[in-house]
């Protein structure tokens, strides 16, 4: 390890540091848990007297403190893991805090400087090498380290924190030892000093100041990484605060919350002031948050800038900012929290104004705390540090939620008259959604990992602060408390009594985002729940799609795929088929004439947002029904064999292994092809309609292979399709496959009509892939019909589309118009039916149709391939088998 840390590669000094930092702690760890363990760790009197008995400095950490110290000279990651270790190394071993901070102390005076005025180096913490700006010292992440260590210390000492020092005002040891407590004294005052800094920060000279020399582009990065800095420092002094706050008196607490408001308003005007610098250069909106909590990248000019993953708020914290919250809305307790240079708004405004800002910075910092729950092991120390029992955070998000709603129709109603009425609605949605997603994140982590987090204690603590009421659902709330099994019925309550209520009071306020959040999470937690259970809350949607005005898009698709994902089978697929055939009915088409709104689902209705949003949706869910056919496959696959190997054994006419498999999965089959061809009616437009073709050609693979795996192999007896197969096929063949035909040949007439416009060329390269692959899963699945007609001796293709051209032509762009002209096609037919008809016969198996061949061109003559004037040969579609009518049918 000590050669790894002089090596060039920055990844294998990463490794190295990690490497130390784990070596000690694995020292500190057999230490403590050695059978002398219990003798050691008893009647210590300070902390210093502990580093004299057990050596807090000595062994492996004073063998290799040279090499953390270089450590401190590496890059911003390196120096980062290296004070994530160190606070992981107190928590093992509160002794090593002392020795801890003598070692980060000469460190963190090359940023910190005290005279007249104090300096905060937070320029020179970032650095620029060849037009590329980067982090070099994390100084949030140092502070943060160092304040974890203070706290963790003073938790140690059972000392009241003076009121005139919210925070770090205390010493580590007694009195008479502070000699050898210099370091944890001069941080303690240091922090002090910091948040006096900060008060009077003027944040256009600390995050403004530029070199002589530099571009301005060059300048505008170092502000954003000075910007992600300081906010980082801002969060690490309102985690101390509220940490304070969790263990304040009533004589203190209120300047504890006044601070805590105050730097609140600071970190947000920080935020808004990057925001306008960031806007101003022109740059995209959207994540435009360059802050701590921010986990998404963002470019700057030549380089990138990397968020680091880092929370700074422990779980405690968040959870005592967010029970402050309610007394923001109290205009009594806000006049005293307030901050003194908000005094000279009116009351109302500053209300509003400081309420902003408390919510939207712990929404947005509760959602990244939870988001990086998994990056922490589950032995990690850091993770019981920062996280402890993270379900204490429902609660609160619950109440805030309930804080936010919307009351009265009137209250609306006037607010909306109103300009400033119109934002205050539209923030207040936005609020209401960010923590029902926060809520969505924490109730994820405990129906995923049971071992982070327990979901039915996370759900009996929301059911016991949920004040929502729906008389409507009085009936199944009784039924739902009489469910045995705990977990369930507190899943079922939680939906009934929580979050229905919300879906109905947001939806009529038309808060659709948060409406869209509520029904992710119904779906989510009903997935988990018995059949008949979730098919209950499947009907409860089906009856919300019928009788419910939904105007949103969104709203209506999510109400839809709760219909149809939380209904058992085969109520599923009726349910699709039904919204499938009123889908049709409001969009155009050439045999349909469009109707304004379905009487059945008043959600579909003429508004090209809405249909074009249900048939993404539905066509969503029918590729997971197509996708859910592959286990289905294999499993048939495995029947097939059995079944086979049965009957060659015993023919006896017993039950066949498998049969009611097949039926039903004939049955799936068949209803997936009459939602398709409801679609292959409608008038679809570009990505959807690439979608259908795909969607349509895996479905005709997997029926190819469900009509393989009937065809008896050599030596065993031909078995007679079943009814439901015999079925399955006739409705392919007359509802799908001959109008899918005339839907690609709709798609090529249109791109032949727009083939000048705009994006044509990548149109005809994705076509190039999808329609030559459908028509082959076409025919390689008429081709084991045909063979397993002939095995069988019932002709399966009856209602066929037999003897017809499967003409289709991948239009190029340099192709003229009179090229392009389509002939007539009847004589089409007629070509292509005497050539197939005049090919040889090919008896195959897999390999028998390996290729995807190619329609004669409309405008050529099929004799012209035998001319010996250069002509070049037309391929033509190979019909391996031709199945004649019977007598009956003539």
């Amino acid at each position: 390890m000590r050669k790894a840390m002089f090596r060039q590669e920055e990844a294998v000094r990463h490794a190295a540091t990690s490497a130390i930092i784990n070596l000690i702690l694995a020292e500190k760890q057999s230490k403590r848990d050695g059978p002398f363990s219990a003798q050691e760790s008893s009647s210590q009197a300070s902390c210093s007297q502990q580093a004299d008995i057990s050596g807090s400095g000595g062994g492996l950490f004073q063998q290799l403190s040279g090499l953390l110290q270089r450590c401190l000279y590496q890059q911003a990651k390196i120096k980062e893991t290296m004070y994530h270790g160190l606070i992981k190394l107190v928590l093992v071993d509160p002794s090593s805090g002392g020795a801890v901070l003598d070692l980060l102390l000469p460190h963190f005076c090359r940023y910190f400087h005290e005279g007249a005025e104090v300096e905060l180096g937070i320029c020179s913490c970032v650095k620029s090498e060849n037009g590329k700006v980067d982090i070099d010292e994390p100084l949030d992440s140092l502070l943060h380290c160092v304040s974890w260590i203070l706290l963790l210390q003073h938790g140690k000492n059972d000392h009241v924190l003076d009121s005139s020092r919210a925070c770090f005002g205390f010493s580590l040891t007694p009195e008479n030892e502070t000699g050898r407590c210099s370091s944890g004294e001069s941080f303690s005052n240091a922090f002090h000093k910091i948040q006096k800094f900060l008060r009077n920060l003027n944040l256009g000279g600390n995050l403004g100041q530029s070199q002589d020399g530099e571009s301005a582009s060059i300048d505008l990065e170092k502000t954003k990484c000075r910007a992600l800095i300081l906010s980082g420092i801002i969060e690490v002094v309102l985690n101390v605060i509220a940490n304070d706050l969790e263990k304040a008196t009533d004589a203190n607490r209120l300047d504890l919350e006044r601070e805590l408001v105050e730097f609140v308003e600071l970190h947000q005007s920080l935020e808004k002031d990057v925001t306008m610098l960031k806007q101003g250069t022109g740059t995209r909106k959207g994540n435009t948050r360059p802050f701590a909590h921010d986990t998404h990248n963002f470019e700057l000019g030549s380089s990138k800038v990397i968020q680091r993953q880092n929370s700074f708020l422990a779980t405690s914290s968040i959870c005592q900012i967010m029970e402050m919250i309610p007394k923001l809305f109290n205009p009594e307790s806000f006049s005293k929290i307030g901050t003194p240079q908000n005094h000279d708004q009116p009351s109302v405004s500053k209300k509003s104004k400081g309420c902003s800002m408390i919510i939207s910075f712990i929404l947005n910092a509760c959602l990244h705390h939870i988001k990086l729950l998994p990056v922490f092991g589950k032995d990690d120390p850091l993770r019981l540090l920062m996280y402890g029992d993270i379900r204490n955070l429902g609660p609160p998000l619950l109440r805030l939620i309930h804080l936010l709603k919307p009351v009265g129709k009137s209250e609306a109603s006037q607010k909306k008259k109103e300009v400033k009425g119109k934002k205050d609605v539209g923030e207040q949605s936005e609020y209401i959604c960010l923590a029902l997603v926060c809520l969505k994140e924490l109730i994820t982590i405990g129906l995923k990992s049971p071992d982070s987090l327990d979901i039915t204690a996370l759900l009996e603590d929301l059911l016991s602060v949920s004040t929502l009421e729906d008389a409507s659902l009085d009936g199944e709330c009784q039924m739902a408390s009489g469910i045995v099994d705990q977990p369930t019925r507190n899943k079922e309550l939680f939906i009934m009594k929580t979050l229905k209520p919300l879906f109905f009071q947001l939806l009529q306020r038309s808060y659709s985002d948060a409406v869209e959040v509520i029904c992710g999470m119904i779906l989510m937690i009903g997935e988990t729940i018995p059949r008949e259970l979730r098919n209950s809350h499947g009907a409860w949607a089906i009856r919300v799609c019928k009788t419910k005005e939904i105007t949103d898009s969104k709203v209506a698709r999510s109400v839809i795929t709760l219909a149809i994902s939380l209904s058992i089978p085969p109520n599923d697929l009726s349910i699709a088929q039904e919204i499938a055939t009123e889908l049709l009915k409001v969009m155009a088409s050439e045999a349909h004439e469009p109707v304004t709104e379905s009487e059945v689902y008043p959600l579909l209705n003429s508004s090209a947002n809405n249909y074009n949003a249900m048939s993404s949706c539905m066509l969503h869910l029918m590729e997971m029904f197509v996708i859910d056919m592959d286990w289905a496959m294999r499993k048939l696959k495995t029947f097939s064999l059995l079944s086979y190997k049965n009957i060659h054994v015993n023919p006896n006419g017993e039950q066949i292994p498998g049969q009611a498999f097949e039926e039903h999965l004939c049955s799936r089959a068949e209803a997936v092809a009459k939602v398709l061809a409801s679609f292959v009616l409608m008038s679809l437009k570009d990505a959807q309609a690439e979608t259908l073709l795909r969607l349509a050609a895996r479905f005709y693979k997997h029926l190819a292979q469900i009509s393989k795996l009937r065809i008896a192999p050599k030596g065993c007896k031909q078995v007679l399709p079943s009814l439901e197969f015999q079925q399955l096929v006739d409705i392919t063949c007359k509802q799908l496959t001959i109008p899918l035909y005339n839907f690609v040949a709709e798609m090529q007439r249109v791109q032949q009509e727009n083939a000048n416009s705009k994006g044509i060329i990548n149109k005809i390269k994705r076509e190039n892939r999808c329609i030559p692959d459908l028509i082959f899963q076409i025919e390689d699945y008429e081709k084991f019909l045909i063979q397993l007609s002939k095995a069988s001796k019932i002709n399966l293709l009856r209602h066929a589309k037999r003897s017809t051209a499967r003409d289709f032509k991948i239009i190029d762009n340099s192709t003229t118009d009179e090229e392009v002209a389509p002939p007539n096609h009847d004589e089409a037919v007629n070509n292509n039916s005497n050539a197939a008809q005049n090919e040889t016969r090919e008896d195959s198996d897999d390999n028998g149709c390996n290729k995807k061949v190619l329609s004669p061109e409309p405008d050529s003559d099929p004799n012209d391939g035998d001319d010996d004037d250069g002509g070049v040969p037309v391929k033509r579609v190979r019909r391996d088998r031709i199945v004649q009518d019977s007598d009956d049918e003539a």
